[in-house]
């Protein structure tokens, strides 16, 4: 279980990193909302992640 708390970590910073506040509240709501069963708040982090990630795409 250790492993996968220091995992977790690791992956939010790195989103935060590169795609911001904006990038660490989409991860923290797609994981809250998996932990607690809330599919809306699973397809809102969701929709928030995919948005950065192919923004730039979009917009080039």
């Amino acid at each position: 279980m250790p492993a996968y708390a220091l995992l977790s970590a690791l992956l939010e910073q790195a989103v935060q990193w590169k795609y911001g506040t904006a990038g660490a509240a989409g991860l923290l709501l797609l994981t809250l909302g998996l932990r607690a069963r809330i599919p809306a708040a699973v397809s809102l982090g969701a929709v928030i992640l995919a948005v950065l990630v192919t923004g730039p795409a979009v917009s080039s």
